[in-house]
């Protein structure tokens, strides 16, 4: 029996904020027709699965966050939907052009130990085995002093502690409120045309000193600088925060190095206007020089529930999502019905 107390508490949200940790897999899947109910199974034990890798290494910090994107949430789920899932458009400039990937789901795994991210993952592709195809899946790892390998502190301005929080959860969604919306990008680094710049060069790129950290002032900062064009605020000049937990990766014997963004935010909106300043301009024209360096290959956007949401998947009245198909000839008799199924399921005992 459910207490009262119990039940009026908040959902739980899935944990996006959290420390930084030293390992990291991104796998992005597009869902095959008729993977639908293996991937909402799936969902729904995910923390399970979690708790069962987690709890061989109480010490290693193993957290999975799940997101779905907006074609495959009318698939898996129907209507209602979060009022701000939507695919993620693209930003073109005169010179720069962001990447959108068609992509249905996001897992990110963090931990202390890859091992514990590897294992996961393996349970995951397990359960997924013919219903999903893989898009991309980027190994990272903490570089240093949470560097990325351009050699710059990667994260600095995360919010912290209650400040994280109201960053990242929606709370003006209703039944939504506890997720969050998040972004991902996958950059590859020509390190030959970064590494023929001098650190001070590299600075102006980025707009913070190289060894301190320590960001240039306004004098010193050039206004197509990497923190220059990445800085948001509101009407009344308050700055809009999200999370980031960027990773380096890379296969050096390949000539592979990269920087792995993902940024979690209450709206898609607050990294839409940093990409579009970054690759259109502000003003227009005026590009983030970071991309004369850094070329974007992928690019997504997702909706991360709750936990309570993806382990229960009811909703009720909602619209049963299909597939595209061929429109059914109409019924000999009207009736009141409008004829659209729902899509509804029992919370797990």
């Amino acid at each position: 029996m459910t207490s009262a107390v119990s039940a009026e508490l908040p959902p739980e949200p899935q944990q996006v904020v959290g420390p930084l940790t030293r390992a990291a897999i991104f796998l992005v899947v597009r869902i095959d027709t008729g993977g639908e109910d293996t991937v909402r199974d799936l969902l729904a034990d995910l923390s399970g699965l979690q708790r069962t890798v987690g709890f061989r290494s109480l010490g290693g910090g193993l957290t999975c966050v799940a997101g779905i994107g907006s074609a495959a949430w009318d698939r898996l789920f129907g209507s209602p939907r979060p009022a701000q899932l939507h695919e993620l458009p693209v930003f073109a400039g005169d010179k720069h052009r962001s990447v959108t990937t068609k992509a249905d789901l996001l897992f990110h795994l963090r931990a202390e130990r890859m091992d514990l991210c590897f294992e996961l993952e393996s349970l995951i592709m397990a359960r997924l085995d013919g219903a999903v195809t893989v898009v991309d899946e980027v190994q990272g790892f903490r570089y240093f002093d949470a560097r990325d390998v351009l050699g710059f502190v990667d994260g600095t301005e995360n919010p912290t502690g209650r400040g994280a929080v109201e960053a990242v959860l929606v709370d003006d969604d209703g039944a939504f409120d506890g997720g969050s919306y998040v972004v991902v990008q996958k950059y590859l680094h020509d390190m030959t045309a970064w590494n023929a710049l001098s650190t001070e060069q590299q600075e102006l790129v980025i707009g913070r000193r190289k060894l301190s950290d320590v960001e240039l002032t306004d004098e010193e900062k050039p206004g197509d600088s990497h923190i220059a064009l990445n800085v948001i605020t509101d009407e009344d000049g308050n700055e809009l925060e999200i999370l980031r937990d960027n990773m380096p990766f890379g296969r050096p014997a390949y000539g592979e190095f990269g920087t792995y963004f993902i940024g979690y935010a209450k709206t898609p909106s607050i990294i839409e206007t940093m990409l579009e300043n970054m690759f259109v301009g502000s003003p227009p024209g005026n590009y983030d020089r970071i991309l004369d360096f850094s070329i974007p290959h992928t690019g997504a956007l997702f909706y991360v529930p709750t936990v309570e949401f993806l382990e229960d998947q009811t909703l009720e009245d909602s619209t049963e999502a299909t597939e595209p198909s061929e429109p059914e000839p109409p019924a000999p008799t009207p009736g009141p019905s409008l004829g659209i199924g729902s899509l509804r399921r029992s919370p797990r005992s």
